[in-house]
């Protein structure tokens, strides 16, 4: 059987980082977690977990999680982020696969626990993520906030039973503050990129993000907490290119 190594990058986790350790419990080998200078209980849990606790500056979560994969011992990870935990049938699929690895990598979807419901529909379910792939198969990428492993070209992944269980926001408030946040950190790094925005993007890209989730992807089957979330899909893409919009014309 592989040995295996999961690597968990942190910030102030204590909310739900137990539940994300325990569920690691007989199947990683190693424990590994990145942490950005937490100032609540995380540092202490991961003490009682008896997990190697490594603290670095945060400088990207695409940055951050492959710098946490660079520390792993082993040559097969399993990466998670500190509000994640695996499900009982996820658990079992990891099991086999570490007894036959046949894949250079394995997706499964991730089950998104909003206000206390879990979505399934929208863009939150099947949340399709590769987590579980061998070491220099490929690497973190995408554009922060939003990131994803890539395999080499070339390379094919496998896919897990299971759901990756994901408590993603406790209540409306937290769920405003993160989409004034993350589309902050968006627009910086569309910019940085190069990308431009314009009066069309503003109006178009928020609108068919939400006629996208709520009706083709059927986010209405969720109740109003499906509502909500496609009218903060709408929100966090509207404020990312009117801040990207702002940024270009600060420079000229």
């Amino acid at each position: 059987m592989i040995k295996l190594s999961a690597v968990i990058i942190t910030y102030n986790e204590e909310e739900h980082l137990e539940k994300c350790l325990s569920s690691l419990a007989g199947i990683a080998d190693e424990i590994i977690v990145v942490d950005s200078f937490s100032t609540d209980r995380t540092p202490e849990i991961c003490k009682a977990f008896n997990v190697t606790f490594i603290q670095h500056a945060f400088e990207g979560y695409i940055e951050q999680k492959n710098y946490a994969v660079s520390l792993a011992s082993n040559n097969y990870i399993l990466s998670l982020d500190g509000d994640e935990a695996l499900s009982e049938p996820l658990k079992t699929s990891i099991l086999k696969v570490k007894e036959s690895w046949q894949f250079d990598g394995y997706c499964c979807n991730r089950l998104n626990n909003y206000c206390g419901q879990w979505i399934k529909h929208s863009d939150w379910y099947p949340d399709k993520k590769l987590r579980l792939f061998k070491k220099d198969s490929g690497e973190w990428k995408g554009i922060n906030p939003h990131d994803s492993y890539k395999l080499k070209k070339g390379l094919k992944p496998g896919k897990l039973k299971g759901d990756l269980l994901h408590w993603i926001y406790r209540d409306y408030s937290d769920h405003n503050q993160k989409v004034e946040r993350f589309s902050t950190i968006a627009a910086g790094a569309y910019y940085k990129l190069g990308k431009k925005s314009s009066i069309w993007k503003i109006i178009y890209r928020p609108a068919w993000a939400f006629f996208k989730a709520y009706f083709l992807r059927l986010g209405f089957l969720d109740g109003l907490n499906g509502f909500v979330i496609c009218v903060q899909t709408y929100n966090a893409t509207f404020f990312k290119y009117v801040k990207l919009y702002r940024l270009w014309k600060l420079k000229s």
